[in-house]
């Protein structure tokens, strides 16, 4: 191959900087030869190219060591503020949007809805006891007092709509 100018020859050099691989070219009368140096040997690797097995406790390894960790994972997750409001808006709008479904559904068929009624007000009554029968309010119940407030203002919506 032969190579006029110097510029040429900055194009053509590569570089594997992650395998530590990096190839120059060499210019003698005109001519490129690639020499390769710096490979490195499977002693040298990088330490996240090597594979090892997992010894001692340096983190999960089976699946219920990482189950076991989940609610560790979720407690640190939900500890902003924002999130925990983005979760509880985004519960507050899955009960409307659930009231919305299930009344548009069993009031479009005219079947099974005064069972369906009564389904919703016993879910409704059963989430107000299980809430405010706790001493202490923890977030997936606050989660689950937001979705029953959704669903029933979704289901007063509806109300006022076949009202109108």
């Amino acid at each position: 191959m032969d190579i006029a100018s110097g510029a040429s020859l900055m194009a053509c050099s590569t570089s594997f900087a992650p395998l530590g691989i990096s190839t120059r070219p060499l210019v003698t009368d005109t001519k490129i030869r690639w020499q390769s140096s710096n490979l490195r040997t499977r002693k040298n690797l990088p330490k996240y190219l090597t594979v090892r097995a997992v010894q001692g406790t340096e983190g999960p390894r089976r699946l219920v060591d990482i189950i076991r960790i989940i609610p560790d994972i979720w407690r640190n997750y939900f500890r902003s503020r924002p999130r925990r409001a983005l979760f509880g808006g985004i519960s507050l709008l899955g009960g409307f949007y659930v009231a919305q479904t299930i009344s548009l559904s069993f009031g479009a068929l005219g079947v099974n809805d005064v069972i369906a009624a009564v389904v919703c007000v016993l879910l409704t009554e059963y989430v107000t006891r299980f809430y405010y029968s706790r001493p202490k309010v923890t977030f997936p119940l606050a989660l689950l007092n937001n979705f029953k407030m959704g669903f029933t203002y979704g289901l007063f919506i509806d109300a006022f709509k076949l009202a109108s």
